[in-house]
C-alpha cells in the first residue's frame, strides 16, 4: 500500500505555506499526485424583511472568486522546481465545503488540510470533523505555521477499536518511514497486563508490514488528551495517528473527546480515520 494521490485542501484568504510545503515534500517522498484544492461557500446576505441585497453578493463573490485566483498562485509557486505531476481546482460551491471535499476524494489516497480555523468566517470555514467522518479517507491535519514536517517520530494512540485499526492501517505509507514508532495504550491499573498484550500485537502485526515499532501500555492518571501531549513531547512525536470518534461526534462534543482535542491547532501532524 501506498499513497498515489494526495488532495490538498488550501484555505482561501490566508497563508498555506505550510499544508503546501508538507504535501508536496510528501509527494516527492512518494511519487504521488498532487491535487490541489480550494472552495469556498459564498454567505447568504438576507435582511429582516427577506430581501436579498444583490450588490453584496456581487462583492462578496468578486472577493472570493479573487481569493481562489491567489489560493491558485500560491499553489503554482509551491511547486515551482519541484517534478511532481499536479491537478488544481477552485471553485465556489453551494453547499459546505466539508461535503464538497467528500465528493473530490474519491481520487484521493491521502487528503491533506490545516488543522484548524476560524469558525465564524462561514464562506471559508471548514468542518474538518465533518471531514474526517464522512471522507472515506485517512486526513492529515498540519499546523498551518508548520516549518520543515519530517513525520520521522510517529505516536499511534492506540484503544482497541474499529477507529484504530482503520487509522493504523491507513497510516502505513507513513509509518514505514518513520525512523521510530511508538505504539500507546492508556488504560486502568486492572487493565494494564491486557493493554501490554495488546499493543504487543499491533507492534508485531506492523513488523510484518517493514514495521519496528515500540510498545508500551501506560497507566491512564489524568485525562487521555492531556496524557496523550505529555508523552507526544516526551517522544519528541512529529506525528501523532489516531483513530477518531470512536463514540458518537454528538457525545463527543457535548462532553469532551480526544478527537475533539486532536482538530484543536497544535505543534505536529495528526492523521486521523475512521
Amino acid at each position: 500500500m501506498t499513497y498515489a494521490s494526495l488532495m490538498v485542501r488550501l484555505a482561501v484568504g490566508r497563508s498555506n505555506t505550510g499544508v503546501l510545503r508538507c504535501a508536496t515534500d510528501l509527494a516527492e517522498r512518494l511519487d504521488a499526485r498532487v491535487f490541489g484544492v480550494a472552495v469556498c461557500q459564498p454567505s447568504p446576505l438576507v435582511y429582516g424583511d427577506g430581501y436579498v441585497d444583490g450588490t453584496m453578493i456581487e462583492q462578496e463573490r468578486v472577493e472570493l472568486e479573487r481569493e481562489l485566483k491567489v489560493a491558485q498562485a500560491e499553489f503554482d509557486h509551491a511547486l515551482q522546481g519541484r517534478n511532481l505531476r499536479a491537478q488544481w481546482q477552485g471553485k465556489l460551491a453551494f453547499q459546505p465545503l466539508a461535503e464538497h471535499l467528500v465528493a473530490l476524494s474519491r481520487g484521493a489516497d491521502l487528503i491533506i488540510t490545516a488543522a484548524a480555523e476560524d469558525r465564524q468566517d462561514s464562506a471559508r470555514h471548514l468542518d474538518v470533523g465533518n471531514l474526517v467522518m464522512q471522507a472515506g479517507r485517512p486526513v492529515l491535519l498540519v499546523p498551518a505555521d508548520a516549518g520543515v514536517v519530517s513525520l520521522s517520530r510517529a505516536l499511534v494512540a492506540w484503544k482497541d477499536g474499529r477507529e484504530s485499526r482503520r487509522a493504523i492501517a491507513d497510516a502505513l505509507p507513513l509509518l514505514r518511514r518513520a525512523t521510530h514508532v511508538l505504539v500507546a495504550e492508556m488504560a486502568a491499573e486492572g487493565d494494564l497486563p491486557d493493554a501490554r498484550a495488546r499493543v504487543a500485537d499491533v507492534a508485531a502485526w506492523l513488523g510484518l508490514h517493514g514495521v519496528t515499532a515500540q510498545p508500551q501500555a501506560m497507566l491512564l492518571g489524568k485525562s487521555v488528551s492531556h496524557a496523550l501531549e505529555d508523552l507526544a513531547n516526551d517522544h519528541g512525536s512529529d506525528l501523532l495517528v489516531a483513530g477518531a470518534y470512536g463514540h458518537s461526534r454528538l457525545r463527543e462534543w457535548a462532553l469532551g473527546g480526544v478527537t475533539r482535542d486532536l482538530l484543536l491547532p497544535a505543534h505536529r501532524c495528526a492523521l486521523l480515520s475512521h
